[in-house]
């Protein structure tokens, strides 16, 4: 699981059946309180029903079998989905408030 921004869509006019309805978003990891991107390429994620999108600040689940429990479909071809959007960062004195 990690913290990353939303920073662009990708649209397909076909997808597998189990992806309908989803939302494909390209997300990069980033520092949870600086918004700082990390020096990684950005990543293809499924956002099924959290609504996020460009600019939103989200926590992302990287691993297949965990994204296909929360899509409720054990042979979906999914390994990152969007698992929330995240409003505030608390860690130790630190706050950073995204929403």
């Amino acid at each position: 699981m990690f913290i990353a921004k939303v920073v662009g869509n990708l649209w397909a006019t076909r997808k597998h059946k189990s992806l309908e309805g989803g939302k494909l978003l390209l997300v990069k990891k980033c520092d949870g309180l600086t918004g700082k991107f990390y020096n990684e390429e950005p990543s293809l994620a499924i956002d099924i029903n959290i609504g996020a999108g460009i600019g939103d600040i989200v926590l992302v689940m990287d691993e297949g079998s965990s994204a296909r429990q929360i899509l409720n479909n054990k042979i979906a071809p999914v390994r990152t989905i969007v698992c929330g959007i995240i409003d505030l960062v608390n860690s130790g004195k630190q706050t950073k408030k995204w929403h």
